[in-house]
């Protein structure tokens, strides 16, 4: 195309000057070449170009849609699992305390156990004891009767 604009201006014959500005034929073909170029143009680039940057443009879009959606979810579950991890946590606290205060109160019975059985043979202790004292002292009666009745019956002797 360029060619056939060469051949036209070599045409015209050298007689005519016409200046800087000169409307002849060569303008309107000028005109149609530069129209011809865009739509070329147009569809050989950038028609594919802007269908590729749409589809780009659309990618993206459906990107951080996804990903939105895929931290909302993450979010969710992140609160979900704090909640049953506190709620576990409230659950062992209680598991524990219920198992110290059994603990505590087994022990307790334990002790009375104990101090009951111990007062239990310091009684037994304490009653043998006044029996072995009593019969210590009514063997010592005894025996100082004895001897009295035998002093009595040495003095009456004598």
């Amino acid at each position: 195309m360029h060619n056939l604009l060469i051949l036209l201006a070599l045409q015209e014959s050298p007689t005519e000057t016409g200046g800087l500005f000169d409307f002849n034929a060569t303008l309107p073909l000028m005109a149609l070449q530069f129209l011809a170029l865009t739509i070329i143009l147009n569809f050989i680039y950038y028609k594919p170009v802007s269908v590729i940057l749409d589809e780009r443009d659309e990618y993206i879009r459906n990107s951080l849609t996804a990903a939105s959606a895929a931290l909302d979810r993450a979010n969710e579950l992140t609160k979900k699992y704090e909640y049953d991890l506190a709620e576990s946590r409230k659950n062992a606290q209680n598991i524990i305390k219920n198992a110290q205060q059994d603990a505590q109160s087994i022990v307790i019975s334990q002790i009375k156990e104990a101090q009951e059985e111990a007062d239990k043979l310091l009684n037994n202790a304490s009653v043998q004891l006044k029996n072995q004292k009593e019969q210590a002292l009514q063997s010592l009666e005894e025996q100082i009767d004895l001897l009295s009745n035998q002093i009595q019956i040495k003095l009456l002797n004598d």
